[in-house]
């Protein structure tokens, strides 16, 4: 709480300098908010998006109009043939798509184009199949309806689709379609896809997996007629508004009952697989090992603190418990989607040493050994070279503010195949010959090249955001500048600030604490991005963003403290740290505001009801207002059931807290969003009304959790600019 000091300023300095930074620009044009709302500082980033094509020294990617589908080469990055033009396919009857994939063989090719948003990941959409050898374009399925999660067979000869809740499989050389599942029906049975809090809190929309030899599909089945269903009120244009309805199942209430299947192509025979540990668990990922008796099932229980990862056999049936991690707090399910399996066996991150770190298994389980090690995190596993048994992974080893990539061999020799200090992070071809590296500083515009593995040698550079870095000269601005705070407990915890334009350290400002602070987030981070805080600052106001105990990348410890309380250090943190911001020479006290979006303005209220007045004012913006009302997988991860935490739910809940709110609060939702519902501000507003607390409140009609679309992005920055303005 005494201490706020610069962290490693010179260092910083040094290293963006040399990194050809954009530093604060002294120009005529002062930030406005619709530069910030409309994109004026938005980076070029789309020269990375290369498909690596089976044989590592060629990738795919699509023409700026969408209408051509080009092989190039990664050497010289010369375009080596077209594989599909709207203008030559035979049959085509579209001028433009949105998305492609290739099978195995090249032989077929799907053309997905209406894309049909359900939720946030999910999608429906028309999906063509382009036979390369005859140069024909047809729907892929008969009934023309729109499908969900296409996946070519091994062998490229076959399709799997979800159409309706049920799977079918298009046969490319008999042009026949199978229904495999005929009992799919809206939320109540769904095949092959996932439902809601599945595809919310594991990011998985897709649970079919092919064998290897393409002679089986496996796939999971989800039966939600016991999950509670919740209604969520469409206004639209018309005089009556309408309801739309699915299946959310809120903490400690029951989940779809989850089963596991397989497809026999050749017999249409379905065996259900019974997986060990019942139907109350989670089966989040599904994929196929080396070999075709090698289902790889991964499950985690309702506590999620234990995962078990099988190796199932589609044909008999019969489970193998291959690998057990066990976890005090949780396992973090991203890990489990990371793992690389191979003929060798098998990469796992565990965080069983403090840390996240790399493991070696065999192909039977057996650990062989730790691959890395040290007081530092592995954010991403990127795979590993089968040929030479390299592994390569970015990191957090230099900084938590900052991500490398590293490789390492079968002798346990490192390289690190980053150079600038920043945030990097790669893409590798098939054959890993080849890498697309992304590189941001806090004031460097995305760089995107291309290198060479074997050499590090950089190849050409693919985007290097000279136009916005020009762009930026003609404004005038202040840079990020990183800090750390200590709080009374002792915790260090990092911090960026951006001072306004013109600042005086005789002078006393306006501040407004920017946070997102949910578990293992972060929000500073040596990376580029000129947002609303450029806008704030432009206008006299200091910005500053503090990473509080429960953030990413300084470990296990730190990342799980807030265990079965989450939001109470998190919100006692941001206290913390306004106040030490108090103490500052050039910071106004009295003129503290804080704001976020989601767990910020969750922890937003938090902090207003515990922070005994240091916040002036305050935005909320989509926030849950109690751990009861969230989805099972996120908060039963971070807290149990209700059941289980009573207190640990009630201390933690800004509607049992809104007596104690202090400030001037804006409290902000769409009505239509499906994650957080808007019935979560409707009853802290109405806690509030109760608690005789007087407050402001912003409704956007039928907006998700992202309140965009139209104009609205520009008034609800608006609302909360002029919301700020007119309180501090």
């Amino acid at each position: 709480m005494k201490r706020f000091s610069f962290l490693h300023a010179v260092f910083f300095f040094v290293l963006i300098m040399t990194a050809g930074s954009v530093f604060a620009q002294q120009g005529n044009k002062r930030i406005s908010l619709a530069d910030i709302v409309n994109g004026t500082f938005r980076q070029e980033a789309s020269a990375g998006e290369m498909r690596s094509l089976p044989d590592g020294q060629h990738y795919t990617a699509m023409n700026k109009a969408r209408t051509m589908i080009i092989k190039y080469s990664y050497r010289t990055g010369e375009a080596v043939e077209t594989l599909f033009d709207v203008k030559n396919a035979r049959e085509c009857t579209f001028e433009d798509f949105e998305d492609y994939v290739i099978s195995s063989t090249g032989y077929h090719i799907l053309i997905i184009r209406e894309k049909e948003s359900i939720y946030r990941r999910s999608f429906r959409a028309a999906v063509y199949d382009y036979d390369v050898r005859r140069r024909m374009v047809k729907r892929l399925n008969e009934s023309g309806n729109k499908v969900m999660i296409p996946v070519f067979s091994p062998d490229g000869r076959m399709c799997a689709y979800v159409e309706n809740n049920n799977i079918w499989i298009k046969k490319f050389d008999y042009d026949t379609e199978t229904q495999v599942t005929k009992d799919g029906e809206a939320n109540r049975i769904i095949n092959g896809a996932t439902d809601w809090v599945y595809e919310e809190e594991f990011s998985v929309t897709n649970l079919m997996a092919w064998s290897p030899d393409s002679e089986y599909l496996a796939y999971v089945r989800f039966d939600e007629t016991e999950v509670p269903e919740y209604a969520m009120a469409m206004y639209g244009n018309s005089y009556y508004p309408f309801e739309q309805r699915f299946k959310y199942p809120k903490a400690g209430e029951n989940n779809s009952k989850v089963t596991l299947h397989s497809y026999c192509v050749e017999t249409k025979d379905i065996k259900t697989l019974k997986t060990p540990g019942g139907e109350d668990g989670y089966i989040p990922y599904l994929r196929f090992a080396a070999e075709p008796s090698q289902l790889a099932v991964m499950t985690l229980n309702r506590q999620q603190n234990v995962f078990n990862l099988y190796h199932a056999n589609p044909k008999s049936g019969v489970f193998k418990l291959i690998m057990k991690d066990e976890n005090r707090a949780y396992i973090d399910s991203e890990w489990m989607q990371a793992i690389q399996f191979s003929a060798s066996g098998f990469l796992y991150v565990s965080e069983k040493d403090g840390y996240a770190h790399i493991y070696r298994y065999s192909p039977t389980g057996v650990m062989l050994r730790q691959v890395t090690s040290g007081n530092w995190d592995v954010t991403r596993l990127i795979g590993e070279d089968g040929a030479t048994g390299t592994i390569y992974y970015e990191s957090a080893e230099e900084s938590p503010l900052c991500r490398s990539v590293y490789s390492i061999d079968v002798k346990g020799k490192k390289t690190r195949l980053s150079t600038m200090e920043g945030t990097n992070s790669a893409s590798f071809s098939a054959s890993y010959a080849w890498y697309v590296n992304r590189f941001s500083g806090v004031n460097t515009p995305v760089r995107i090249s291309l290198h060479e593995t074997k050499t590090g040698r950089e190849v050409r550079v693919l985007e290097d955001n000279a136009a916005l870095k020009d762009k930026l000269q003609d404004y005038a601005f202040s840079p990020k500048e990183f800090m750390t705070v200590t709080t009374a407990t002792g915790e260090e915890l990092n911090v960026w600030m951006v001072k306004p334009v013109g600042f005086s350290e005789s002078k006393r400002y306006p501040v407004v604490m920017f946070q997102y602070s949910g578990p293992n987030s972060q929000s500073v981070t040596d990376r580029f991005g000129m947002d609303w805080e450029q806008y704030l600052a432009a206008n006299g106001i200091l910005c500053v963003c503090v990473d509080g105990r429960g953030t990413g990348a300084r470990g296990e410890a730190f990342r799980k403290c807030t265990y079965m309380r989450m939001g109470d250090l998190e919100s006692h943190d941001q206290v913390a740290a306004a106040v030490a911001l108090g103490k500052l020479s050039y910071v106004d006290k009295d003129r503290i505001a804080i704001w976020g979006w989601s767990f910020g303005g969750y922890n937003t209220l938090m902090a207003m009801s515990v922070g005994n007045g240091v916040f002036k004012a305050g935005i909320a913006v989509a926030p849950p207002t109690d751990w009861r009302y969230y989805d099972t997988v996120y908060t039963e991860r971070y807290m149990r059931t209700p059941k289980e935490n009573k207190n640990g739910y009630d201390e933690t809940s800004p509607v049992k807290l809104a007596k104690n709110l202090q400030g001037k609060l804006l409290l902000v939702h769409g009505t239509a969003d499906d994650n957080v519902h808007f019935k979560q501000s409707m009853d802290y507003a109405e806690a509030l009304v109760q608690a005789g607390k007087q407050f402001e409140m912003q409704i956007y009609r039928d907006r998700d959790h992202g309140i965009y679309g139209g104009n609205t992005r520009m008034h609800l920055y608006t609302r909360m600019s002029n919301f700020l303005f007119d309180n501090l």
